[in-house]
């Protein structure tokens, strides 16, 4: 990953690569930023950058060809170490066992496709869909020992960690002097989305690198130049997304099996109700991928949120196209102060199912008769 993989954030890489160059490298940081944010994906290209092997003063950037970078691109380099959370699979049953070098294969093919995926995209990838993930205490007794040996060829040992805020007490408890007083030329990067569960001893202790979200604009040029989505489909997905690639590119394949017309004909369907009809849309929303039925939730989720924006500042409050947006002005006339806590509740409900492997069939059917009966609560 470098730098110029990433699209926007000038101001914070050049901040990153003039820090650098002037030898300006704090032993512990935290990088800050919400799900969907490149928080880790710039994390990965400032620790390219730190030991590219072909980094002068005029580097803007990690050079992509040196034996260092080749390494870093692949995540097989020896002195790039990795802690993330873990569960208990169906191949490692043993919680003691259940470490981060036990999944670096899935770890590394996890970087490659989903970079900017979120907790529970990675338990899929782990296989622990239906098991609570967390950095275990084991897993500070290895970093205290992969971080006493010497570099095998890096001017800097890095050590990343995914989700510290996922940390057992006793783990962080663990690393707490290493993280103070590391060996000379290790660095942490600790990659966070929720600062407020980071324990109060790791955060003192490290220096604070805080990833916004993209903007817009930022969105629509990574969905159009990354992932060849067309310009008019990119600017409704990034609008919709509000800054959150992970949720833009799952939204985007929900709209490729689906529709956006599929999905307005289908609350259409909730609000008569016509249960025929009904039945053999619980029949196709079963039939997709479990991702691109999160996919639906969410831009469930989306509407209701903008919908609730046109009725309180009218159009200048939504972030839709105009053939969204005259869907969300009829949809409006149904959503009120009421109904719209408890649509959210069991679009969420029915989300949280799906990720816990409910059967989608019943699980859609019955949130459709849900919908209906709330849209007519008045």
């Amino acid at each position: 990953m470098r730098f110029n993989d990433i699209t926007g954030f000038d101001q914070l890489k050049q901040s990153l690569i003039a820090a650098v160059k002037v030898g300006q490298i704090p032993h512990a940081q935290l990088w800050l930023g919400r799900e969907g944010s490149p928080n880790l994906t710039l994390a990965l290209a400032y620790a390219t950058f730190l030991n590219c092997e072909n980094r002068n003063e005029n580097s803007a950037d990690s050079c992509g060809i040196c034996a260092s970078c080749y390494k870093y691109d692949r995540y097989i380099h020896p002195d790039l170490h990795f802690v993330f959370p873990t569960a208990t699979t169906k191949q490692i049953t043993k919680r003691e066992e259940a470490v981060s070098s036990a999944f670096l294969k899935e770890w590394r093919e996890f970087l490659k496709h989903k970079p900017y995926g979120n907790l529970a995209d990675w338990a899929g990838e782990l296989g622990a869909e239906n098991k609570q993930c967390i950095i275990p205490v084991q897993e500070g007794r290895n970093i205290i020992k992969n971080l006493s040996l010497k570099s095998f060829e890096a001017t800097y040992k890095v050590m990343l960690i995914w989700l510290p805020e996922l940390m057992n007490v006793s783990a962080a408890n663990a690393i707490l002097k290493i993280l103070e007083e590391p060996p000379e030329k290790t660095v942490f990067l600790l990659v966070a989305q929720q600062i407020e569960q980071v324990l109060p001893t790791i955060l003192s202790r490290t220096q604070l690198v805080s990833v916004r979200p993209y903007t817009d604009a930022e969105l629509i040029a990574v969905l159009e130049r990354k992932y060849g989505m067309p310009t008019e489909k990119a600017r409704q997905t990034a609008l919709l997304a509000n800054g959150n690639l992970n949720q833009a590119l799952r939204m985007a394949e929900a709209a490729d099996q689906t529709g956006q017309n599929a999905f307005r004909n289908w609350m259409r369907l909730c609000f008569k109700p016509d249960v025929a009809a009904l039945i053999k849309e619980a029949d196709r929303f079963a039939g997709l991928d479990k991702e691109t039925q999160k996919g639906i939730l969410q831009y469930g989720l989306t509407i209701l949120r903008e919908s609730l924006a046109f009725q309180h500042l009218g159009e200048a409050g939504t972030r839709l196209t105009a053939d969204a947006l005259e869907f969300v002005r009829n949809f409006s006339k149904v959503i009120n102060e009421r109904n719209l806590a408890l649509l959210s509740d069991v679009f969420n409900r029915t989300y949280y199912e799906i990720e816990r492997n409910a059967n989608p069939r019943m699980a859609f059917l019955s949130l459709s008769f849900r919908i209906g009966n709330l849209l007519k609560l008045k």
